[in-house]
C-alpha cells in the first residue's frame, strides 16, 4: 500500500477519527438524534461504505468510531432527557404532603395474630427414628 494512493480526504478522516477516539471529545447535543433507529441505520451505512470503499485501516477505524459515537450520543441523549430541576421537585414535594397512613385489615390481623417475637423457645424432641443411608458407589465428591 502506497502513501501516494491515499487521498487527502482519507488522511483527514483518519486524523479526525484518531482525535475522536483518543481524546474524550463530548458529542454535541445535535448528534443525540443518532440514538434513534434511523440515526443508527445511517451510522451503520456510512461505516459499511467506509469499510468497503476506502483504505482498510480507515475502514476498521470507522467501526470503532461508529461504536464510540453511538455510545457517546446515547449518554448525551439521556443526560438531556433526564435532568429535572431540583427546585421544581422541591415545590412539587411541598404541594403533595405524605398521605396519612391507615393500616389495612390484613395488616391489623397479622400484627395481632403473628407469633413473631411472641412464640416459645424451640424444644428439642428426641425420636426413635434413625435415617439410614447406604454407601454410594460411583457418586461424585460434589
Amino acid at each position: 500500500m502506497d502513501l501516494n494512493s491515499v487521498s487527502p480526504l482519507e488522511i483527514f478522516l483518519f486524523i479526525l477519527f484518531l482525535v475522536y477516539l483518543v481524546f474524550p471529545v463530548p458529542t454535541p447535543p445535535m448528534f443525540s438524534l443518532i440514538d434513534s433507529s434511523v440515526g443508527m441505520l445511517v451510522v451503520f451505512m456510512v461505516t459499511l461504505y467506509l469499510f468497503f470503499y476506502t483504505n482498510p485501516v480507515l475502514g476498521v477505524l470507522s467501526i470503532f468510531v461508529a461504536y464510540e459515537l453511538l455510545r457517546r450520543s446515547s449518554i448525551v441523549g439521556k443526560i438531556i432527557m433526564n435532568t429535572p430541576s431540583q427546585e421544581r421537585n422541591m415545590k412539587l414535594n411541598d404541594m403533595n404532603p405524605p398521605p396519612i397512613y391507615f393500616p389495612t385489615l390484613e395488616e391489623e390481623v397479622v400484627s395481632k395474630m403473628a407469633p413473631i417475637g411472641k412464640s416459645e423457645a424451640s424444644v428439642y424432641q428426641s425420636s426413635s427414628y434413625k435415617p439410614v443411608s447406604d454407601k454410594l458407589t460411583g457418586g461424585s465428591v460434589v
